[in-house]
């Protein structure tokens, strides 16, 4: 009998400038990924719609459909709505990232990069797999255990170590969006709509202010936080596993 293979992860790549897309999958190549290069916004739509891929590499300025509107399209209306999305862009402003971030990536990267460093984020994205669908509480979501943190949304339990911790409706909900997506980075506004949803009288501010009695609640030294990381200008992230 023939050993079974394992199938390579396909990865799409969307960069309008031909020596960065040709590099790009040159080294994904090398890593054994296969690579499915586009050149600009309204192909990669139609590439994303045709089939699935296991990772999105989508630069932010293309021809023609922009790399924010791409990427609100693909987690609306195709086959790759839970694909993670790793955003290039040579613009290093905050609200550029942030609008990124908004638009439905998981991570970004600022040109020019190091390849290394491009490798690195495609192989913590592929680890890390489809976007976890968090639940809303009617169906609560499945069970998660981050590091020594256990949460169970059934129960609407949290235990730090051995230790069960009280956390209000609010502040499940989101450290539970942080905890199931190790690294992804999340913007307030994110955090806002998956958190409060629509509920009017409140502001990013309010994002801020629940982190800091998270991080009362589970940081071993909340002034040095080992488990919910700031991404200055961008917002907040659970550190990586």
């Amino acid at each position: 009998m023939e050993a079974a293979t394992t199938p390579r992860p396909v990865v799409l790549v969307v960069e309008d400038e031909q020596n960065i897309r040709e590099l790009v999958c040159l080294h994904l190549g090398l890593e054994s990924y296969e690579c499915v290069p586009s050149g600009d916004g309204e192909d990669a739509l139609k590439l994303a719609r045709a089939r699935r891929f296991d990772l999105v590499i989508l630069d932010l300025m293309l021809p023609g459909l922009d790399g924010v509107t791409v990427c609100r399209a693909l987690r609306r209306e195709s086959q790759n709505t839970d694909v993670p999305v790793l955003m290039l862009t040579a613009r290093r402003e905050e609200s550029d990232k942030v609008v990124g971030l908004e638009s439905g990536a998981d991570d970004y990267l600022t040109k020019p990069f190091s390849v290394r460093e491009l490798i690195a984020r495609v192989r913590a994205l592929l680890r890390r797999g489809p976007r976890p669908i968090v639940s809303s509480s009617r169906e609560p979501g499945r069970p998660i255990t981050y590091k020594h943190i256990d949460m169970d949304p059934a129960r609407r339990r949290a235990r730090v170590g051995n230790k069960d911790v009280e956390l209000t409706s609010n502040e499940f909900q989101l450290l539970y969006v942080l905890l199931a997506s190790p690294g992804i980075v999340f913007s307030r506004e994110a955090l806002l709509s998956r958190v409060w949803k629509d509920q009017t009288f409140v502001t990013v501010r309010s994002v801020d202010t629940l982190i800091k009695r998270l991080r009362k609640k589970i940081e071993s030294n909340p002034a040095d936080p080992a488990v919910i990381l700031t991404v200055w200008g961008a917002g907040y992230k659970a550190a990586d596993v």
